[in-house]
């Protein structure tokens, strides 16, 4: 009775992922749709937007400053002493008064401070979109890294699905053995005991399915409910290696981090040119008219307009001894930032090196567990012949069996992990 609901259970186990709504995602569509949904690239690209709109104000910097202004108002009763303070008198003045002007303001010289800015602002403009490439290629590798684990998921349910009906078969051979009196019934024990087991991985198997296709899911941006099918062409993508050095070039010439280090270490450097121009002189163009009513001299009721135009200049002599701590401070970040870049270019180096070696490890493993899975599947075959013309025992099939398929489960493993290693290193040259 036992194993009878339990064939039933695991008769209507697989039928719930073939009943659930499907889509088959490729690895690009997964790329595609993950940094288009990703909410720390969104992230980026709104710091992006800040950035181009700094570069705006600060090339505002090169316009002249224009100011208008208006004033009117109540005038109090004038008091004017002839001798001293006595002799008061009051003369007849207006009640209100009028007053507007506008005044221009054009900089002509400022020490470099509106290039400087300029600049700077360009500069960060160009550190937020390296920033973006740099989490793009992070996002990328761990949608990859899921993506994969899905496939490799995808392909043990296979593997067991095979089995499993190897498994149905033999214990069919089995229980005929035993009705033939050939062996106890201890054997057909055991065989159903195994069919449970590799049954109870098939359904695990099932679910992690579900919760990894569910993970990519909200990743990307689906319904949570759609199952994912990865593309099983994925295995026949060349994945061969190129020498060491050319991707360590490659690495040197396209790693986000280490562009985005150097630009830093400009920005560091510009940082130094802008606090130095703190203590040059500024010349700047000026301009102004007023319209006034009444005239402030004599009061009389009239509307009075005056304009003029010169050049002010400045000079910070304050600066010489307050700026020149700053200035040595911007000079410490450059060295910091270029040591910061060499820090990275170190790492980089290493990272390539591990990519590299890892790659080239999986490479290695696929091409033995080819050989190992040719010769466990030779030794199950000779076991089941052996066993059913009596010449061997049921452990030694089981044992068979087990190293087959652990081989195969192992393989599928080695394979997936040939694609991430590939697309691992691609990162580290900054080509993912």
């Amino acid at each position: 009775m036992y194993c009878l609901i339990l064939s039933l259970l695991f008769a209507y186990v697989p039928t719930i992922i073939a009943q659930t709504d499907s889509l088959f995602l490729t690895v690009d569509q997964l790329f595609e749709q993950g940094t288009r949904n990703s909410l720390r690239l969104q992230a980026d690209a709104l710091k992006e937007s800040i950035a181009r709109e700094s570069t705006k104000t600060a090339r505002s910097g090169r316009m002249p400053d224009v100011q208008v202004g208006l004033k009117g108002g109540f005038i109090g009763q004038p008091v004017v002493w002839q001798r001293g303070l006595s002799a008061a008198t009051t003369p007849d003045a207006p009640d209100w008064s009028q007053n507007y002007e506008i005044d221009l303001a054009q900089p002509l010289y400022a020490g470099g401070k509106i290039l400087r800015n300029i600049k700077k602002a360009d500069i960060e403009k160009e550190i937020a979109e390296l920033q973006t490439l740099t989490d793009r290629g992070e996002v990328k590798l761990a949608l990859l890294n899921q993506y994969l684990n899905l496939f490799s998921l995808y392909k043990q349910h296979d593997v067991l699905a095979r089995n499993i009906e190897e498994s149905e078969r033999r214990l069919q051979d089995i229980r005929r053995m035993k009705q033939e009196g050939l062996i106890t019934n201890n054997d057909v024990l055991r065989s159903e005991m195994q069919l449970t087991n590799d049954r109870l991985a098939r359904e695990e198997t099932e679910n992690s399915i579900t919760l990894v296709s569910q993970q990519i899911d909200i990743l990307i941006g689906l319904d949570e409910n759609l199952l994912l099918k990865p593309d099983t062409m994925l295995l026949t993508q060349a994945v061969a290696l190129e020498t060491y050095d050319d991707y360590v070039l490659a690495a040197f010439a396209n790693d986000p981090d280490v562009r985005l280090l150097r630009a830093r270490a400009r920005l560091a450097d510009n940082d130094v040119r802008l606090a130095r121009s703190a203590s040059l002189p500024s010349l700047s163009l000026y301009a102004s008219n007023t319209l006034a009513r009444p005239v402030s001299r004599t009061l009389a009721d009239m509307y009075n307009n005056n304009w003029n135009i010169g050049l002010s200049f400045s000079y910070p002599l304050s600066s010489l001894y307050k700026n020149s701590h700053q200035i040595k401070a911007k000079k410490w970040a450059v060295v910091l930032s270029r040591n910061e870049e060499a820090q990275r270019m170190q790492n980089l180096r290493m990272e390539v090196r591990t990519a590299y070696l890892r790659h080239r490890e999986a490479l290695q493993r696929v091409e033995a567990l080819r050989l190992s899975e040719r010769q466990a599947e030779e030794n199950y075959r000779i076991m089941q012949n052996r066993y059913l013309g009596q010449l061997a025992i049921l452990t030694d099939l089981l044992d068979a069996y087990t190293v087959h398929l652990n081989v195969e489960l192992q393989l599928v493993t080695a394979r997936t992990r040939v694609i991430y290693t590939y697309y691992q290193l691609q990162k580290a040259c900054g080509q993912l």
